[in-house]
């Protein structure tokens, strides 16, 4: 049986979903995913790997559906809910999937992709027999997962995670985050990404607690599920984290007090997904009495650097390496940074994945000769904890000889008071090599001038912004990360 399914037995009375207004215990998700893995067998014994997508709205329905993959022996593809129809056609092409299972929400968006496809549609809610018989025994190596990664640079790929690797996400962050039975956590994320997925969904019913969903996000449904008095556990990114402040400082002042209030007895809040600006992480230290923890993972690694649960968390730092996560830094050679040196993080464990769907050459360049995964971002360790200078491929600039970090200059732009956010990005420059620009979103009128000066005291090291473009709001993609690649078209 899949541990994390058997886990479940240990808790049969205690309610593991609340959502809708609606709570279901575990024994109640271990029926009803078990009569669903029947209905998707359809008389076989072993789905056997069968890629089988999926697109339900987050809640029961949803945790009820990807368990019933995974215990008939399937790999399981979330489908993004927002996603226009090319982008799921794109993920159900690429995969292959033989099953295609929808809410009746979505199901009219599905079925004009699949009309031309030999694939079997099921719609949640409409009555269809279900097989019996024993459920197949499922091994840990076998694949339980596809996500798929962002595309910045070319199409996306597949990611393949194994149930002995997503065990080894969760047992790794219930173990360095102390999660227990008492947890209540609430689900505001995505659920097309391990940080929804794995972080707070898994983790929380591997550890026996309660997760909690909102039909929809908004700051105010956000506020309002807190002050219910259960939860103490909250996860997101860094613009929900932005979005709640904006609306806290809207309120009166004696509402601000006791939503604070509220807040300072929650065990625990976690930002990732994106980097986490440190006048972010401040503001919100005022709202909530919380320090945010801030972590690093990816799709193919799930987490592998977290500040700590117990102990000095470091503005604008990710931590150091999780138990039993390998962690190196390494030149373009692959050879080993010196101490305080910027170096590509490198990652080996058995939380990395198996590979990507198809694509066996890309997942060989994915790797080096002796098995570290590469995986594009670019630290350093400063004050014993690692620092993030960003993606080698978008956020390291290099200008006249020097590697620029645009994650350092946005968190110094964003200290200045006339700036409510910004984007940095890398212009091909004839002279320099690249140079650094600026997409800026004003918290009042900006006098470029003043800034270029206050730009050249703040940031001696750094060559001042030669480009600036005053926007609205920055393009931003579904986990609220700023698509760099799109700021170019200001320029």
């Amino acid at each position: 049986m899949i541990n994390l399914v058997q886990q479940a037995h240990r808790h049969p009375t205690i309610t593991a979903i609340l959502a809708n207004g609606q709570s279901h215990t575990y024994a109640q998700l271990l029926e009803s995913s078990e009569q669903f893995s029947r209905q998707l067998l359809n008389g076989r014994a072993d789905l056997s790997e069968t890629r089988v997508a999926f697109m339900v709205e987050p809640g029961f329905e949803y945790v009820n559906v990807q368990w019933g993959i995974w215990r008939a022996g399937g790999i399981a593809v979330p489908l993004c809910i927002t996603y226009p129809p090319a982008s799921l056609q794109y993920v159900i092409d690429d995969t292959s999937a033989e099953i295609v299972v929808a809410s009746a929400r979505y199901a009219s968006l599905l079925r004009p992709i699949l009309e031309t496809r030999t694939i079997r549609f099921i719609e949640l809610g409409l009555p269809e027999a279900n097989s019996s018989g024993d459920l197949p025994n499922v091994d840990p190596t076998r694949g339980a997962m596809i996500l798929y990664t962002s595309g910045t640079t070319s199409l996306p790929k597949g990611v393949v995670s194994t149930h002995a690797n997503l065990e080894a996400q969760m047992t790794t962050l219930i173990k360095a985050w102390e999660w227990q039975p008492a947890d209540h956590i609430l689900c505001v994320l995505p659920l097309h990404h391990v940080h929804g997925i794995v972080n707070v969904i898994g983790c929380a019913l591997w550890a026996g607690a309660c997760c909690e969903f909102l039909p929809e996000f908004s700051p105010a449904a956000v506020f309002a599920a807190f002050q219910r008095g259960r939860i103490n556990l909250f996860m997101a990114v860094p613009t929900i984290y932005f979005k709640l402040i904006a609306y806290w400082e809207s309120l009166p002042e004696a509402e601000q007090q006791i939503l604070t209030e509220t807040m300072r007895d929650f065990r625990l809040m976690v930002s990732g997904s994106a980097a986490l600006p440190v006048t972010v992480m401040e503001k919100w230290e005022r709202v909530s009495g919380h320090t945010l923890l801030e972590r690093y993972g990816m799709t193919e690694i799930g987490m592998a650097i977290s500040n700590p649960y117990r102990g000095k968390r470091v503005p604008g730092h990710i931590g150091q390496p999780l138990p039993g996560v390998g962690v190196r830094l390494v030149d373009e050679q692959d050879e080993l940074v010196e101490e305080g040196q910027p170096g590509e993080i490198q990652v080996k464990g058995a939380t990395v994945f198996r590979e990507y769907w198809n694509r066996p050459q890309a997942t060989q360049d994915a790797f080096t000769d002796d098995g570290w995964f590469r995986t594009g971002d670019v630290a350093v360790v400063d004050e014993g904890s690692y620092k993030i200078l960003g993606r080698s491929s978008i956020d390291i600039i290099k200008s006249g000889g020097y590697k620029l970090s645009a994650l350092e200059i946005e968190e110094v732009l964003r200290t200045h008071p006339a700036i409510a956010d910004c984007g940095v990005i890398a212009l091909p420059d004839e002279e320099w090599g690249e140079i650094v620009a600026a997409v800026l979103v004003p918290a009042e009128e900006i006098d470029l001038a003043a800034l270029n000066q206050w730009m050249r005291t703040q940031m001696a090291a750094y060559k001042v912004p030669r480009h600036y473009r005053i926007v609205t709001e920055l393009p931003r993609n579904a986990m609220g990360k700023v698509t760099k690649n799109d700021l170019k078209q200001y320029f």
